[in-house]
C-alpha cells in the first residue's frame, strides 16, 4: 500500500511539474511575441528611425521580457526593479558620454567601468551585468547611427519599458493560472488522506 501511495505521489508530482512548465513556457513565448509586436509595429508606428532600428527595438524588448519573467511574484518584481535601475543608470552614463565624446572602444570600457563601480559602491552588484549589456548596446548602436544618438537612447528606453511591463504581466498571469490548477488538486489530495485515515481508524478493533 505504501509503495503504491509513493508511486501515485511521484506521478502526481511529475504531472504537476510538467503542467507548470507548460504554463510558464507558453506564457513566456506569448509574452515575447507580444513585446516584439508592440515594439516593431506599435512603437515604430509612433516614431521610427529605420526598419533596421525597429527590429533592434523588438529584440531589445524581448530581451527585457525574458529577463524579468520569473516563476514567483517576488522574483518577478525584483527582476523588474533590477532591470529598470540598471537600465536607467547605464542610459544616464551613456547619454552623458555621448553628449561630450563620439563613440570609441576606450569610452565604452570607461562607461562600463564607471557603471560597475557605481553599482557595486551602492550595493547593487546584481545589476552590474544588465547595466554593462545595456551600455554596450546603446554605445555600439550610437556608433552605427551617430546622427540619431539621442533618439536611439530614448527608443531603447521605451523598448525596455514595454518588455518589462509585458514580462511582469505575463508572469503574474501564469502564476495565477498555475495556482488555480494546483489548489483544487491539493484539496482533493487532502480529502483522500482524511478519508484514508478515517478508514484505517475504523478498521482497528475496539
Amino acid at each position: 500500500m505504501a509503495t503504491e501511495s509513493a508511486k501515485t505521489s511521484t506521478a502526481g508530482g511529475t504531472e504537476s511539474r510538467i503542467r507548470a512548465a507548460f504554463d510558464h513556457s507558453f506564457a513566456l513565448a506569448v509574452a515575447c511575441l507580444i513585446s516584439y509586436l508592440l515594439t516593431t509595429d506599435g512603437l515604430s508606428s509612433v516614431h521610427s528611425l529605420s526598419p533596421e532600428d525597429d527590429l533592434l527595438g523588438g529584440m531589445w524588448a524581448v530581451i527585457a521580457t525574458v529577463f524579468v519573467y520569473r516563476e514567483t511574484h517576488r522574483e518577478n518584481v525584483a527582476a523588474a526593479l533590477t532591470r529598470s535601475s540598471a537600465t536607467l543608470i547605464s542610459f544616464a552614463l551613456c547619454l552623458t558620454y555621448l553628449a561630450l565624446f563620439p563613440f570609441h572602444p576606450i569610452g565604452l570600457a570607461v562607461v562600463i567601468g564607471l557603471g560597475t563601480f557605481g553599482l557595486m559602491a551602492i550595493g547593487r552588484d546584481g545589476d552590474v551585468i544588465t547595466a554593462g549589456i545595456t551600455s554596450t548596446v546603446v554605445l555600439v548602436v550610437a556608433a552605427v547611427s551617430p546622427h540619431d544618438v539621442w533618439q536611439q537612447a530614448m527608443l531603447r528606453l521605451g523598448d525596455t519599458a514595454i518588455g518589462i511591463a509585458v514580462g511582469v504581466s505575463a508572469s503574474w498571469i501564469a502564476l495565477r493560472v498555475t495556482e488555480g490548477r494546483v489548489m483544487p488538486r491539493r484539496r482533493v489530495k487532502r480529502a483522500r488522506l482524511q478519508i484514508s485515515g478515517a478508514g484505517r481508524s475504523g478498521n482497528h478493533p475496539a
